[in-house]
């Protein structure tokens, strides 16, 4: 149902128009984007709602994205270190080797001068001569040891430098799409704050009401769907720590990649309660759903995760009587909602073994 925004209303929203279109001809640095890529611009409340929603939810897939890169980041940053190390202590190798291999080199030189027959008629003590020559074989034996040691240590050395070589350039990579992953969360969060800024204090008061109705209507169909009847399943012993986590950060802020303890973004949030149950999981909502053992609806029970949206870019943790706790987006809280206000991709359960 479409609701025409009053007098004073399509001001605001035209002002917001304008201003944008304004500040993208201008091509400041600091401009932000229109916040409607497509044809025609929010001109009533229910479509400044649908905008409002597309923007977080851009941003929410983005943050998912941007979590994922520091993810692999970190992992990367802590392989890189390590095969530094291993290729410092290479070389630290080879130049004992060089030097071993000196040494010998200068004790062959020293004792190899005349041949040896040579050395046999001038000696008074020929069995001196073959004792000596049996001792120079043995160092030889020992110099090609150092030769073969070497070329192995050398060989070691090269690949372990293309490994660290190679996982430098994924660092690279994963930090690029970090940073790409920032601007589009940024500019998302910043288009909808200009958007809700505009609008005046009564719109601003309909809008939450539009958005609580919406989401009221979405879980009641979902009740009349029958998919939550008879889910009466009991919390495990971890699920039960994981739920009591969740719920003593009740009316912190959402806060895009964070992980607590003073604000947290949705899979922060299920990440970090899991993490309380001593059993990690996953640092983000899609990476949660493709690796976490599904169940069905039906046999949820408390602690479980409720994979949101098709791309699975939300989640909250259910925990009973048909109700989530999950942060929700930029500029709201951790809170209780239902479980069926948002579509529902599926459901994981992170103390179950795949």
């Amino acid at each position: 149902m479409r609701k025409v925004i009053g007098k004073g209303g399509r001001t605001a929203v035209t002002a917001v128009v304008l201003c944008l279109v304004a500040a993208t001809a201008q091509g400041s640095a600091t401009a932000v984007p229109s916040p409607a890529p497509g044809p025609g611009r929010p001109t009533t409340l229910a479509e400044v709602r649908d905008e409002l929603d597309r923007l977080y939810h851009d941003a929410e897939v983005a943050t998912d994205s941007y979590n994922a890169a520091e993810e692999r980041a970190g992992k990367q940053s802590a392989r890189v270190a390590a095969l530094a190390e291993d290729v410092a202590a290479g070389r630290i190798a080879l130049e004992r080797l060089a030097s071993r291999m000196g040494a010998a080199a200068r004790a062959q030189y020293r004792s190899g001068g005349l041949p040896l027959d040579v050395q046999l008629l001038l000696s008074a003590d020929p069995d001196d001569i073959l004792d000596e020559v049996g001792r120079a074989r043995q160092a030889q034996h020992g110099v090609d040891g150092l030769l073969r040691e070497q070329t192995r240590v050398q060989k070691e050395l090269r690949v372990k430098s293309a490994a660290a070589s190679a996982q430098l350039k994924k660092l690279q990579g994963s930090r690029k799409a970090g940073a790409d992953a920032r601007k589009r969360i940024e500019k998302r969060i910043a288009t909808a704050k200009v958007l809700e800024a505009r609008l005046e204090e009564k719109e601003r008061r309909r809008l939450l009401e539009m958005q609580k109705d919406a989401a009221d209507e979405a879980h009641a169909a979902y009740l009349r769907s029958g998919s939550l009847k008879d889910v009466r399943g009991k919390a495990s012993e971890q699920g039960a720590t994981a739920v009591a986590f969740a719920g003593e950060q009740l009316g912190k802020p959402y806060e895009w990649a964070a992980e607590g303890p003073d604000s947290y973004d949705c899979s922060g949030l299920t990440s970090q309660a899991w993490a309380a149950a001593k059993r990690p999981i996953p640092r983000t909502s899609q990476e949660q759903w493709r690796q976490l053992p599904r169940i069905g609806v039906k046999t949820m029970r408390p602690g479980d995760l409720i994979i949101y949206h098709r791309d699975a870019s939300h989640v909250g943790m259910y925990i009973g009587g048909g109700s989530i706790i999950h942060a929700p987006r930029p500029g709201r809280n951790i809170t209780v909602a239902d479980a069926g206000s948002m579509y529902i991709l599926g459901v994981v359960r992170p103390d179950q073994l795949p």
